[in-house]
């Protein structure tokens, strides 16, 4: 019965908002995983360049590819489970966080000064080290390194996106940003820039104010991301390669999980005027920083984006602030822990954790899932500010089930029916509307996690052997009595 009021719910939605629901919304010139290994995976060598490759992460990875889950890609693709391939790993959070703390013997110790990008700009020097009144003279965008190629017409790059035009001055921006907010470190002597009507801003929201008070536009967005842990092509065309967690949520009419993509989440600063025309983010990366950064590289069109705020004047210097006060707090982390695994993503947090943490100081409200970062790393009192807004995040590391309301904006898409069914994953969109159209309802369940499933069958396994006990006592009893 409640299934049939759900799918109720779900038909009387679908007619209000009058749209129907997609049958193949994946984006034209984009592949699936599936498709290329079910070609690709019996030629020789290839799957192992394959792992290799995804190893290595990317940009916007979201992805740590732990050796266990390096382990079970490889299982999908020999033992040709597509489907599986196509919801990788599938996995809870509960599953995924032993598989990280149990690599902290293969990590060794690192600068920490190497887990922030200044460019030109040295922290070890002070005084002015950019004038922004004279032309970027840093080099035009170029696509990192040499597109990697692994055979049979697969590469690994996605090329400039149409922000590439302004990389010498967005670089140079993302540099100075970073330098201006290595000031607060300790060791690092004074540096400033100069702006164009003469001052010298000597932190980033200093800077962020410098530009938006000469007629500079400055917007700042919250955006959020279908993370993609693989930036592979084939043959010129994108390859789908989401990483699905276990929401632990039953897809209504089903017994399965909903399994969603992993999102990537970041903030944008973009500059338009006379004197400046630049685009930079900022988030703490699988690279293990958290940092100012240029972002012109060209995003496959599956990871959609959706901006889920947007801050402007005061707003939008007060999240530079906060970006600053970040990178301060995971540098200062870098040098307690220096050798942490995977440059403390995950024990530090994910990208969503830095995002929510600002979101949460901006908006009193904390809506992305997941957020990993351990509370007893948060410790440092010169980053107090910091470290309240981390602790103060929902945690995901136990596998707790999220609220879903987190799993929802977490998401590149908006929260209406209509919405939620354009989601390009095949698929994902239906779930996400049945699984909403339960949640607005009230009957939205919620699946066994791994950890209560373990515990059931144990005290099952316990009951047997108790009743097998108390069974063959009555039998002994009775023999004695014959």
């Amino acid at each position: 019965m409640r299934v049939i009021r759900v799918a109720l719910a779900a038909i009387a939605l679908t007619a209000m908002t009058g749209f129907a629901l997609p049958t193949d919304p994946m984006p034209p010139n984009t592949v699936m995983l599936s498709q290329m290994m079910r070609e690709l995976s019996t030629q020789p060598g290839f799957t192992e360049a394959f792992l290799a490759q995804i190893e290595g992460g990317k940009r916007q990875g979201g992805a740590l590819m732990t050796p266990d889950l390096i382990h079970h890609l490889r299982e999908l693709i020999v033992g040709k489970d597509w489907s599986g391939l196509d919801r990788f790993p599938g996995w809870t959070m509960s599953e995924i966080t032993p598989t990280i703390g149990a690599l902290s013997r293969l990590v060794t110790d690192k600068d920490s000064h190497q887990y922030l990008d200044v460019g030109p700009y040295s922290l070890a020097s002070g005084g002015t080290f950019v004038d922004f009144r004279q032309p970027s003279t840093l080099a035009d965008f170029v696509t990192a390194d040499v597109p990697t190629q692994l055979g049979y017409g697969v590469s690994r790059t996605d090329g400039p996106s149409p922000l590439a035009a302004q990389h010498s001055e967005s670089q140079r921006l993302a540099y100075a940003l970073n330098r201006l907010a290595g000031n607060g470190l300790e060791g690092v002597p004074g540096g400033s820039v100069v702006w164009n009507d003469g001052r010298s801003p000597s932190t980033p929201e200093e800077l962020v104010a410098a530009i938006a008070a000469t007629g500079q536009t400055v917007t700042v967005t919250d955006s959020r991301f279908f993370a993609n842990f693989g930036h592979l092509h084939w043959n010129g065309r994108d390859v789908m390669m989401p990483f699905f967690l276990n929401a632990q949520i039953v897809v209504p009419g089903t017994k399965r999980p909903l399994l969603v993509p992993v999102s990537h989440a970041e903030y944008e600063w973009h500059i338009r005027g006379p004197l400046m025309n630049a685009d930079v983010s900022f988030y703490f990366g699988i690279d293990g920083k958290a940092q100012f950064r240029t972002m012109d590289e060209q995003d496959q069109e599956w990871v959609m984006k959706r901006d889920a705020h947007t801050y402007t004047g005061a707003d939008a210097i007060e999240v530079a602030r906060l970006a600053g006060l970040v990178l301060q707090a995971y540098m200062r982390l870098h040098k307690a822990h220096p050798a942490i695994p995977f440059g403390g993503y995950y024990a530090f947090g994910v990208c969503q954790d830095v995002v929510a943490a600002i979101e949460l100081k901006m908006t009193g409200k904390a809506t992305l899932f997941p957020n990993t970062a351990d509370n007893r790393l948060f410790i440092d009192p010169r980053d107090a500010e910091v470290n309240d807004l981390i602790r103060r995040l929902p945690k995901d590391r136990d596998g707790t089930p999220p609220d879903v309301e987190r799993v929802f904006a977490s998401l590149p898409v908006g929260s209406s029916d209509a919405e939620l069914a354009q989601a390009t994953v095949p698929g994902l969109g239906a779930d996400l509307v049945a699984v909403h159209a339960a949640w607005t309802a009230g009957t939205l369940e919620r699946t066994e996690s791994p950890l209560h499933r373990r515990l059931r069958l144990i005290g099952l396994m316990l009951a047997a052997m108790i009743a097998l006990g108390l069974a063959w006592h009555w039998v002994d009893i009775w023999r004695q009595k014959q």
